[in-house]
């Protein structure tokens, strides 16, 4: 895997601003950034989501070599490789895959 493509340890989510659930999520991943190292990939907003560093993935480089079919996803990388990943928000999945209980509170 060429560096480029190649994803940061820790846990790394596939978000977009056309996204209903992804702009529902943004306090979710706003609430893991802040207790856990977190790179968010945007596939059409780098602005988005607002209050994190998004890296952008307009060109979908990362999306597709990734296989990325459905935002938000959110995968946990180490040394490198993926370990886990979950489709869609479900806050079960989400404190599961990241250790973080109550994300998402009241969503």
């Amino acid at each position: 895997m060429s560096p480029s493509t190649s994803l940061p340890s820790g846990l790394v989510a596939f978000v977009k601003r056309d996204c209903p659930t992804c702009e529902l999520v943004v306090p979710v991943l706003q609430q893991i950034s802040a207790k856990a190292s977190l790179t968010v990939y945007t596939q059409d907003d780098p602005t988005f989501p607002p209050g994190i560093p998004a890296v952008d993935d307009t060109a979908l480089e990362q999306s597709w070599h990734h296989q990325i079919e459905t935002v938000p996803t959110l995968i946990r990388v180490e040394g490198g490789e993926e370990r886990e990943r979950v489709l869609g928000w479900q806050r079960e999945e989400w404190e599961a895959l990241t250790g973080i209980p109550a994300l998402g509170d009241g969503l």
